[in-house]
């Protein structure tokens, strides 16, 4: 299996979750941790279940990964996330040790759907970071914006 269907599969996972957190009441996100290609933890988007505006699937995972994995797991494991990072995830993930993500949705693509809420690629902040932290994504576009179709307000636009 080449290392592209491995990242698609992952992917796949992450975005069911995202469904998964939509469909108990919570933003359409969805994370999974791999270590040698192997699914180790998963989270979800728990904003409103959990009343925590910070409860997002990655702070969510990485806050698992750092209770239960060593260093030394947490530096080898790849982060598979249905939408890009946002900054809050980034810099939690950054400073956990992690240093691969692979994401479907981009933050820009997010933002024509939700509207753009502070968004920013997660590329821009790992470029000014110390140690190298590799980004693929996006990938698997049209799986990744049909969980958030209907979800998110339409968005109003300004007249001219």
């Amino acid at each position: 299996m080449s290392s592209r269907d491995i990242q698609e599969r992952f992917l796949k996972q992450a975005i069911e979750l995202a469904r998964e957190a939509r469909a108990e009441g919570n933003h359409p996100f969805g994370s999974l941790l791999t270590i040698d290609d192997t699914v180790v933890l998963t989270a979800k988007n728990t904003v409103f279940t959990d009343r925590d505006p910070t409860a997002h699937a990655e702070t969510n995972l990485v806050a698992e990964a750092i209770r239960r994995l060593s260093p030394d797991e947490i530096r080898r494991s790849v982060l598979y996330t249905s939408c890009e990072p946002c900054a809050m995830c980034a810099g939690k993930l950054y400073w956990a040790g992690i240093r691969s993500v692979v994401f479907a949705l981009s933050s820009e693509q997010l933002g024509t759907i939700a509207g753009r809420n502070f968004l920013i690629p997660c590329t821009e902040l790992f470029a000014r970071a110390t140690e190298k932290v590799t980004v693929t994504g996006p990938m698997l576009l049209s799986e990744a914006r049909e969980v958030h179709l209907g979800y998110w307000p339409p968005l109003q636009t300004e007249a001219i």
